[in-house]
């Protein structure tokens, strides 16, 4: 293999591990779904679940990303070896997320992934997720929440609650 495909390969593989916490953040199950083999598998041993193909992944993200009130990952890439069409690799994960049940916390976790070149490019073929290190100490902040948003109908105009302001003005 060349050097120069040797790059190629590295930019897809950070490509395609940028796309899959973008879907996640982005709570798109279907484009999730897209960046695994057809026989991909997704673990996380920490709360049993282990996906298999592309319907498992959809699905199971999906029902998993509607617990969440809110949910930010942040990823750091980790390294990468490439033999051939496959190829091996580790990313560093920090999250933070409130579930809807009010489960919260902060962890640093790592997955650790394989590699498959298909024929739209790479592709996991699998990946697992293993927690370092869990905080569940209560959040001291909130996901933002847009004005009068109808999933909180109390939230009235945020001008209101600024003294100064014209409207917080002609209320008092």
């Amino acid at each position: 293999m060349s050097d120069f495909q040797a790059i190629v390969d590295r930019v897809e593989i950070e490509a395609l591990r940028g796309e899959f916490t973008d879907a996640a953040m982005m709570r798109d199950g279907v484009r999730l779904a897209k960046l695994f083999t057809p026989d991909g598998v997704l673990r996380m041993p920490n709360v049993s679940i282990e996906l298999i193909g592309p319907e498992e992944i959809r699905t199971g993200g999906e029902r998993l990303q509607e617990q969440w009130d809110f949910f930010v990952q942040n990823t750091h890439p980790g390294a990468i070896r490439i033999d051939g069409d496959t190829a091996t690799g580790r990313a560093y994960m920090q999250e933070i997320a409130r579930a809807r049940d009010g489960r919260q916390g902060l962890n640093y976790a790592i997955y650790h992934d394989r590699y498959r070149r298909t024929a739209d490019g790479w592709r996991f073929s699998e990946r697992v997720y293993e927690v370092r290190y869990l905080d569940t100490t209560p959040l001291a902040g909130s996901a933002p929440r847009m004005v009068g948003a109808p999933d909180d109908p109390s939230a009235g105009d945020l001008r209101a609650s600024r003294p100064g302001t014209p409207q917080a003005t002609q209320e008092a």
